[in-house]
């Protein structure tokens, strides 16, 4: 490859903006091309940080070393796989895709090929710069409340794969169990899909994580109770502060670390060294991101389960 990576984009909408800012502003990588099913939104997302637009994407393809998949989550797997199969490593918003079979795929195909792929739960970028994976204990429970306000985005998913899938992520992250049974309840939107959902899983270890989660909400909550046997910390994740009862010490200004202050460049920036070898694997594996697709899918068949 190339001494400076050339980075791809696929979807111009305002996530694949974002990551299109990331490839421009990053040390060792230039935004080269962005795809979209419409030009003018792939030119109007390429052009201003000197890339191309493109609506082919065999040509896409041949005009970058790296791509970051920010299409609609139903279409996350048919783009990934067409990278994959061109030999380029690639990076998916999340969810990693809409059925394990697809997920599976993914993973399979990047394995054969010796390609690396990351998955955007960034939300484990603020745990690090909090020091929570440094905890010596298991946590006990978790308690996660997500709401967001209505917004046309990520409406071809349910609030399970929108929202609820970071905060599930997050409960996989931090317990060494497995999880065992899913019960949950939610509400239908105009979409068609789940708006409203809450769920509790059970793991084997004993470990219980509840969820709330809501994209109809009036006003933006995020916060996160995590229950240790020594202890409790209490998060809030638009205030960036927390409550820490436990005998380990967390990092009081986390949201002052480069980090956390930009989770998705950070993100991104370890997906870059993942490629180049310079570290053994980015923030989020394929694997893990199958593992908490595997978890909402099977909250959404509980949801489905108690009508």
């Amino acid at each position: 490859m190339a001494e400076s990576l050339r980075g791809g984009v696929i979807g111009a909408g305002v996530f694949g903006g974002f990551h299109a800012r990331k490839y421009a502003s990053l040390s060792g990588v230039v935004l080269s091309a962005v795809l979209d099913a419409e030009a003018d939104r792939a030119a109007a997302v390429a052009m201003p940080l000197g890339g191309r637009a493109f609506v082919d994407m065999a040509a896409f393809l041949e005009a970058v070393d790296v791509v970051t998949v920010a299409s609609p989550a139903i279409h996350h797997a048919e783009h990934a796989l067409a990278a994959l199969r061109a030999g380029k490593p690639v990076y998916i918003e999340k969810p990693l895709a809409i059925t394990l079979a697809d997920a599976e795929a993914i993973q399979a195909e990047a394995a054969a090929r010796g390609l690396v792929v990351a998955c955007g739960h960034q939300q484990r970028v603020i745990f690090q710069a909090m020091g929570l994976f440094d905890i010596p204990e298991q946590p006990l429970r978790l308690e996660s409340l997500r709401h967001g306000v209505p917004s046309t985005r990520s409406l071809d998913v349910s609030v399970v794969l929108d929202l609820m899938i970071h905060d599930l992520d997050l409960a996989l992250s931090l317990s060494t169990g497995e999880p065992v049974t899913a019960e949950g309840e939610g509400v239908m939107g105009d979409s068609g899909g789940w708006d409203v959902a809450r769920a509790e899983i059970t793991f084997d270890n004993g470990f219980v994580a509840e969820f709330d989660v809501s994209r109809v909400a009036p006003a933006m909550q995020r916060t996160m109770k995590i229950v240790y046997l020594s202890g409790e910390v209490e998060i809030d994740f638009v205030s960036h502060a927390f409550r820490n009862t436990t005998p380990y010490a967390l990092n009081p200004d986390f949201a002052q670390t480069p980090a956390a202050r930009d989770s998705l460049g950070a993100s991104v920036a370890a997906f870059l060294e993942a490629v180049r070898g310079e570290a053994p694997r980015p923030v989020v594996t394929a694997r893990e991101a199958t593992r908490a697709l595997d978890l909402a899918l099977a909250v959404e068949h509980a949801l489905e389960e108690a009508g």
